[in-house]
C-alpha cells in the first residue's frame, strides 16, 4: 500500500502543516506551538493542577516537566503549592503568561476561522465525527496493548 493511501499518512501530513503554521505564528511572539499549547490549557484565572495538564495535552507527565520548568524560568507561569498538602501543585499564569496565552489564542481562532470560511460546515461535521472515532479506536487499541503488557494506565 502506498503511503499516500494510508489514513495515518494524511493525519500526520495535515498535523505537520498545521504545526508549521502555528510555530510560525508563535515564533513572532518568542514562543513555540508546544509552549503556546501548554499556556492555552492553563486556566487563566484559577490556574490548573499540574497533574491535569499532561492529560489535557495528550502528553506523558514526564514530558511536561521540562516545558513547565522553561515556562517558569521565562516568567510565564508560577507554581503554587497547596497550603495543607504539599503534594498538590497548581500552575498559575503570570501577567506575561496571560498576555502570551492571548496571542496563542488569537492564532488558534484565526486558523479555525480560516478553515470554517473555506470548508462547508457539513463537511467539517463529518470530519470531526470521523477524527473522534479514529481517536476512540486508537485509544481502545492502546488500552488493549497496555493490558496485554501488564502496564497500568497513568
Amino acid at each position: 500500500m502506498r503511503k499516500e493511501k494510508t489514513v495515518d499518512f494524511h493525519i500526520k501530513w495535515a498535523w505537520h502543516s498545521i504545526s508549521r503554521m502555528y510555530n510560525a505564528h508563535a515564533s513572532r511572539f518568542d514562543m513555540t506551538m508546544a509552549t503556546s499549547y501548554v499556556l492555552l490549557n492553563i486556566d487563566s484565572e484559577n490556574g490548573t493542577p499540574a497533574t491535569k495538564i499532561a492529560p489535557l495535552l495528550g502528553m506523558e507527565p514526564r514530558s511536561l516537566v521540562r516545558m513547565l520548568k522553561n515556562l517558569e524560568e521565562r516568567g510565564l507561569i508560577r507554581r503554587e503549592v497547596h497550603e495543607t498538602d504539599k503534594r498538590f501543585v497548581h500552575i498559575m499564569l503570570t501577567e506575561e503568561g496571560r498576555r502570551k496565552r492571548e496571542m496563542a489564542r488569537e492564532g488558534v481562532i484565526s486558523f479555525n476561522n480560516m478553515i470554517r470560511e473555506k470548508i462547508p460546515l457539513d463537511k467539517l461535521v463529518i470530519f470531526l465525527d470521523v477524527i473522534k472515532e479514529i481517536n476512540h479506536i486508537v485509544e481502545e487499541e492502546n488500552q488493549k496493548l497496555k493490558a496485554s503488557e501488564g502496564v497500568e494506565d497513568i
